[in-house]
């Protein structure tokens, strides 16, 4: 009788001597870096990501002057920077303020009886930036914008970026108490009007300011309390009106376009009472800029007094900075990633595919047979080495390609040294994903270019088919939540105000997704499909 034994190919359970997941990984590793190809593609993923961020960077130059040529300038000299709130954000702090000094403890009370506001039809009262316009508002069309405001506030100074708290009404936005620019408080909801006015007050205790609301001016609601660190004794209390300019983009297949023009917010007022040691009577000013420049319009008569009642009008906005017309988000510095992430993908995809190429992986798998841990292994040492690359990358071409657009007038919207260090690690990180999803993929298809194909067109064409505005907004939405490109939100530093109205669109920096929700979203299809390369390579032979 003969006995035969089945044996299957280049798998034991036994453990030989150099098996141990250590071992392994020294021999991964050691096979990555004696590959003069596979170094050289590391090097082109840094030289890529930082030379697409420099040549982005000098391609940018702002300029500005008259029409002589004498008058022309270019760069530095042509930098418009906004003011600093107090949390070191860009804002803009531009209203109509009728105001009188107030020192110490005290309180602003006003009933406000009617907001009503002026826009722009579309395209109309455009001027060029710092050109003064003469009086103007015919044209204009009657309506309120969703965050035109008037109000109460209380403001450490005059000067455009200092410290307040405000209690306001809004075009549909109902009251709000905002402060400091970044934050917002909703009180009672509703638009005002004679018949349905509001009162609001302000009570200052040293640093901390309680705001109130009322709809009949006996039962008041608080709204909030904060503290402003640092109030001086004495600040300026008063009225306010502001509006923010308009856009309407409209997105479709194949591009964008965006069209709007400034508004104006006048608020009404009486019963207007301010406790304390106040005093010098009521003074109307135009913070952030000169009348005649503000919101592009210049307002005949901001402000009116007939007793104890105030009509006030003005344009702008008080609040953060929405959107990239207002400058450049940091992460354009690093507009070169998608290139770095093609190449990191070529040597990923290769770190697996040249050895079923090449016949080596037999040789692997007799190494050592547990063919999980070897996939693990090849996982880790790509990952970490895409990781390190990224960083480098990274940490070279965002702080050198800003410098490059501040040095040419672009103004570039500061963040903290955490976001700058979030936004560099994140990419890193984006490296690293990438780079094990293109093994993992490797591992499935087995062939070098047709996963180098299904990398680019998994993570890198949604990403530029998202952000070249080719697509309309829910596409590119829908392409940056649920594809791997999603991971490219943990390079997003700008941040989406609720109180602010500005495009959040992927064009515009504004991912659907929180920067590591999003790349939590890459990170799980690397799983997944690491999953599926180790039951592909567990059941299949070499």
């Amino acid at each position: 009788m003969t006995t035969t034994t089945s044996v299957t190919p280049y798998r034991t359970g036994t453990l030989t001597p150099h098996d141990g997941f250590t071992q392994l990984l020294r021999s991964e590793w050691t096979k990555f870096r004696t590959v003069r190809g596979w170094i050289i593609g590391m090097a082109v993923a840094v030289l890529l990501t930082i030379g697409f961020g420099v040549l982005t960077a000098t391609g940018g130059t702002v300029g500005c002057g008259g029409p002589n040529p004498s008058d022309q300038r270019t760069g530095a000299a042509c930098r418009r920077t906004p003011p600093l709130g107090p949390d070191g954000e860009a804002v803009s702090d531009t209203f109509q303020f009728v105001h009188q000094p107030l020192t110490g403890n005290g309180t602003i009370t006003a009933r406000v009886i009617s907001l009503t506001g002026l826009y722009a039809p579309t395209g109309a009262l455009r001027v060029a930036p710092g050109v003064p316009v003469t009086p103007q508002t015919s044209g204009m069309v009657p309506g309120t914008q969703p965050w035109s405001k008037a109000g109460i506030i209380i403001k450490q100074s005059e000067t455009a970026g200092s410290a307040y708290a405000a209690m306001m009404v809004t075009g549909s936005n109902g009251v709000r108490m905002q402060h400091d620019f970044t934050h917002d408080t909703a009180g009672t909801p509703g638009a005002v009007s004679a018949s349905s006015p509001r009162w609001l007050r302000l009570v200052r205790s040293g640093d901390k300011i309680t705001g109130y609301d009322s709809a009949d001016g006996t039962h008041w609601s608080t709204v909030d309390s904060v503290t402003l660190p640092g109030l001086p004794a004495t600040v300026q209390v008063g009225l306010f009106a502001t509006s923010p300019n308009y856009t309407v983009v409209n997105q479709a297949f194949g591009g964008s376009t965006a069209a709007g023009g400034p508004t104006l917010a006048t608020g009404t007022f009486d019963d207007v009472a301010v406790q304390g040691s106040s005093g010098g009577g009521w003074k109307s000013d135009y913070v952030g800029t000169s009348r005649a420049r503000a919101g592009a319009l210049e307002v005949a008569s901001p402000f009116t007094q007939s007793g104890n009642t105030f009509t006030v009008t003005g344009s702008g906005d008080i609040a953060p900075l929405g959107g990239r017309g207002s400058g450049q988000a940091i992460e354009q510095g690093l507009v070169g990633v998608f290139a770095g992430l093609v190449a990191i993908g070529v040597v990923a995809a290769m770190f697996i595919t040249a050895e079923y190429r090449r016949g080596l992986i037999r040789l692997t798998l007799a190494a050592s047979p547990r063919r999980g841990r070897v996939l693990a292994a090849k996982a880790l040492v790509i990952g970490a080495a895409a990781f390190l690359v990224g960083l480098i990358a990274a940490a070279v071409s965002l702080p050198l390609a800003n410098h490059i657009f501040y040095n040419h007038g672009v103004y570039v919207l500061p963040v903290s040294s955490l976001t700058e260090l979030r936004v560099i690690v994140g990419t890193a990180a984006l490296f690293a994903a990438v780079a094990v999803f293109a093994l993992a993929v490797g591992t499935l298809l087995r062939r070098s270019a047709a996963t180098v194909t299904a990398v680019i067109v998994a993570v890198v064409l949604p990403y530029i088919l998202a952000v070249a505005s080719v697509l309309p907004v829910g596409a590119a939405e829908w392409l940056t939540r649920v594809t791997p490109a999603a991971a490219f939100a943990v390079e997003q530093s700008l941040v989406a105000y609720p109180q602010v109205t500005a495009s959040y669109t992927p064009d515009q920096g504004y991912f659907p997704l929180s920067p590591w929700a999003g790349f939590a979203v890459l990170c799980a299809y690397a799983a997944l499909f690491l999953g599926l390369a180790h039951l592909r390579l567990s059941r299949r032979d070499a």
